[in-house]
C-alpha cells in the first residue's frame, strides 16, 4: 500500500569509485502526488554533471528521487530527501518515519573539496592536491578535512532565510530551524531537531528535540536525546522558557518554564513542590519524580541554596527575548 505522503525532485548524487553514494544535493523538492515521467521537470545541473571520476574518484549523475514519507528509508537518496525536507522547513522535527537513516548512509571524508570515501582517502587527496596544482593553484591547494561522519553540515546544502548561526560545522543536515533563530558559536542542533519560532539557542538540542517560539537555549545547556539508549520521551521545550547556562533536562518544558543554571532535571529527579502556605502551615511538602513535571506550564526549577533540595515553584511569566537580536533578515 502506498503512503499517503510523498516526496519528489532531482538531486544531485555523488557516487564513490565503489558505487557508494556520499551525498545528495537537492536544490528543490515538492511535496505531493509525483508526476508520470513525462510530465516530470528537466533537472537544472548543467556541467555539474561528472560522468566520468574526478579526482576524487567520484562521479556526479542527476537522480530522480521519490520518498514515501511514512515507510522506512529505502537508500542513502531517499535519506538525503528526508533531511533536505526538514532543513528546507518543509516538514517538521518528528514527522517524517527516519527509521534506516544509519543503514542507508554512508560514513564520508567531509572536505574543503566536498566528500570522499573514507577508504581510498590518503591516495584521492594526493591526487586532488596534483590536480589543483595542474591547474594553476600551486602549493596552496590544500586538502582540509572537515568531519569525518554521515551527516553533512546544513549550509553546504540547505540555507534557511532569517537565521544567524555562529559556527556552520554545529548545524548537521536534517536540522529545522525557524525564522528568528540565532544559533551561537557553540551552539550545537542535531537532525531531527530544531526551533518551532524565534529562539536562542547557545547550548546542544539533541536528535528529536523542539525548542518553541521565545524560548532560549543557555549557553553550556543540554538537552536529552534518544539516539544513545535511554528512554524513548522525545523532550520538548515549550514557549517562552529558558534553560539556563549548563543546565539540562530529560524531561519536558512547558510553556513560561526555567531551569536555574547548572541545574540538570531528569526524569528520575527528586523534586519538591514549594508551597507558601503548606510551609506557613508546618505541613510537610509534596516531593515528586521529575517525570510528574514533565510538560507542565509555568514551573521554575530551582536549587534551594540553603538545603540542596531541587524545588519546583510557580513562575507566572516566561522571558521575552530580545526583538532586534533576532531580526535576521
Amino acid at each position: 500500500m502506498e503512503s499517503s505522503r510523498t516526496a519528489w525532485g532531482w538531486g544531485l548524487a555523488s557516487i564513490s569509485a565503489t558505487g557508494d553514494t556520499l551525498d545528495v544535493w537537492y536544490p528543490k523538492l515538492a511535496l505531493g502526488e509525483v508526476p508520470e515521467p513525462s510530465a516530470r521537470p528537466n533537472h537544472e545541473f548543467g556541467n555539474l554533471i561528472h560522468d566520468d571520476a574526478d579526482a576524487r574518484g567520484v562521479r556526479r549523475i542527476p537522480v530522480f528521487t521519490v520518498s514515501r514519507l511514512d515507510d522506512p528509508i529505502e537508500d542513502a537518496a531517499d535519506a538525503y530527501a528526508r533531511l533536505h525536507l526538514l532543513s528546507m522547513r518543509l516538514a517538521q522535527p518528528n514527522t517524517l518515519n527516519l527509521d534506516g537513516i544509519f543503514a542507508a548512509l554512508t560514513n564520508v571524508v567531509w572536505t574543503n573539496y566536498g566528500p570522499f570515501a573514507v577508504q581510498d582517502y590518503g591516495q584521492r587527496k594526493m591526487d586532488v592536491i596534483q590536480a589543483a596544482s595542474r591547474n594553476g593553484f600551486g602549493t596552496v591547494a590544500d586538502v582540509n578535512v572537515l568531519s569525518i561522519d554521515k551527516f553533512p553540515r546544513m549550509v553546504d546544502y540547505v540555507v534557511p532565510t532569517g537565521v544567524r548561526i555562529g559556527n556552520a560545522d554545529r548545524i548537521r543536515l536534517g536540522a529545522y530551524l525557524s525564522e528568528g533563530t540565532t544559533v551561537m558559536h557553540e551552539g550545537f542542533v542535531n537532525y531531527n531537531a530544531g526551533t518551532l519560532g524565534t529562539s536562542m539557542v547557545e547550548g546542544r538540542i539533541s536528535q528529536g528535540v523542539v525548542v518553541g517560539d521565545g524560548s532560549d537555549i543557555g549557553g553550556g545547556a543540554s538537552i536529552m536525546g534518544t539516539l544513545s539508549g535511554g528512554g524513548k520521551h522525545r523532550v520538548s521545550i515549550g514557549e517562552h522558557s529558558l534553560l539556563g547556562a549548563n543546565a539540562g533536562i530529560g524531561i519536558s518544558l512547558g510553556n513560561h518554564c526555567a531551569v536555574e543554571a547548572g541545574l540538570y532535571v531528569t526524569a528520575g529527579t527528586k523534586i519538591t513542590i514549594y508551597d507558601k502556605a503548606r510551609i506557613a502551615a508546618g505541613e510537610p511538602l509534596d516531593i515528586v519524580k521529575g517525570a510528574e513535571l514533565s510538560g507542565k506550564d509555568h514551573i521554575l526549577f530551582i536549587r534551594n541554596s540553603m538545603s540542596g533540595a531541587i524545588e519546583a515553584r510557580s513562575r507566572s511569566k516566561g522571558i521575552e527575548l530580545n526583538a532586534q537580536l533576532h531580526t535576521n533578515a
